[in-house]
């Protein structure tokens, strides 16, 4: 089970619901209940695997929602008209890329890898997304350290 630190202050159902309507945008039920356990932080183990051709990448952060260096609503306007339609950034790597939350069907829920690499002209080209688990909890279920010392 992975640990989360460094997390943000507690948020109330109500503080989700107005990002929620800020943000014109419904979060799925398990990443409000995530959000209302964490806020954001840091995680360990930190290590998740993309895909057999792009291998594993690092968690660096989740962000929250509040006054915080990782705010989830600053990183929903850096992403705008770059993310495909239906994607909320969650968290990233240390390289840029963005760990996203599928917020419409048929992506609901689901947790994808952007890369910022391959990143196309067309936001809703899926080239660059890299599907990582069906919801929040399997996503941190699989991460993992690394073994080799």
């Amino acid at each position: 089970m992975a640990e989360i630190f460094g997390s943000h202050d507690n948020l109330s159902i109500e503080q989700i619901e107005r990002f929620e309507l800020e943000n014109n945008i419904k979060l799925t039920e398990r990443y409000r209940s995530f959000l209302l356990k964490w806020n954001g932080g840091k995680v360990r183990p930190n290590l998740f695997m993309i895909s057999d051709e792009q291998g594993p990448s690092v968690l660096n952060v989740f962000y929250g929602i509040g006054d915080m260096y990782d705010n989830l609503t600053d990183f929903i306007d850096i992403m705008d008209e770059r993310l495909p339609l239906g994607f909320l950034p969650i968290g990233d790597d240390p390289s840029g890329n963005v760990i996203c939350l599928g917020t419409k069907d048929p992506y609901y829920e689901k947790i994808y890898f952007w890369g910022h690499e391959q990143e196309p002209e067309d936001p809703d080209d899926m080239s660059n997304m890299y599907f990582l688990a069906n919801d929040i909890d399997e996503f941190l279920d699989n991460l993992f350290e690394d073994t080799e010392e």
